[in-house]
């Protein structure tokens, strides 16, 4: 065949691997093995990779919550105190485990947390004063809410 060099051919190459399996030598089956084990490595590799973001995603089921119309503003802003308390809650839960990742890694974190930790407590304080103010307007109101109430 003229795409092989001339000193090799089909015929020499499978000769040639007849006489090694043929010969008697110690680590023949253990090196027989261990291609074996590597190439079904690479391709049980590429097929686990040909699935990788190719699955179509089910579908995520969203639930929202439904409010009464005839709500007050109110019931409104009190449930806006309600999940800001809730959010807060959640982010310093999330912020004390990555705290304990950061101790892990030996990363300084308390000065930036006390400088953020007094920023947060003042942003909430203001937060916390305008939704009181805006509760106190709504309850001397007392109408019930016609649209969706900015927080």
């Amino acid at each position: 065949m003229a795409i092989f060099p001339r000193p090799a051919s089909p015929r020499s190459a499978l000769h040639d691997l007849w006489s090694y399996f043929r010969a008697q030598r110690p680590h023949k089956w253990p090196i027989l093995g261990l291609s074996v084990a590597i190439t079904w490595l690479i391709v049980w590799v590429f097929v686990l990779d040909a699935n990788t973001n190719t699955m179509p995603t089910r579908n995520q089921i969203i639930y929202v919550q439904n409010w009464d119309a005839s709500r007050s503003d109110a019931a409104i802003i009190l449930q806006q105190k309600i999940d800001l308390a809730k959010h807060e809650a959640a982010l310093e839960k999330k912020q004390k485990e990555m705290q304990h990742v950061a101790d892990m890694f030996g990363i300084d974190w308390r000065e930036d947390e006390a400088r953020n930790r007094a920023r947060r407590q003042e942003a909430l304080k203001q937060i916390n004063a305008q939704l009181d103010s805006r509760l106190a307007r709504a309850e001397a109101a007392g109408k019930p809410v016609t649209g969706p109430a900015q927080p």
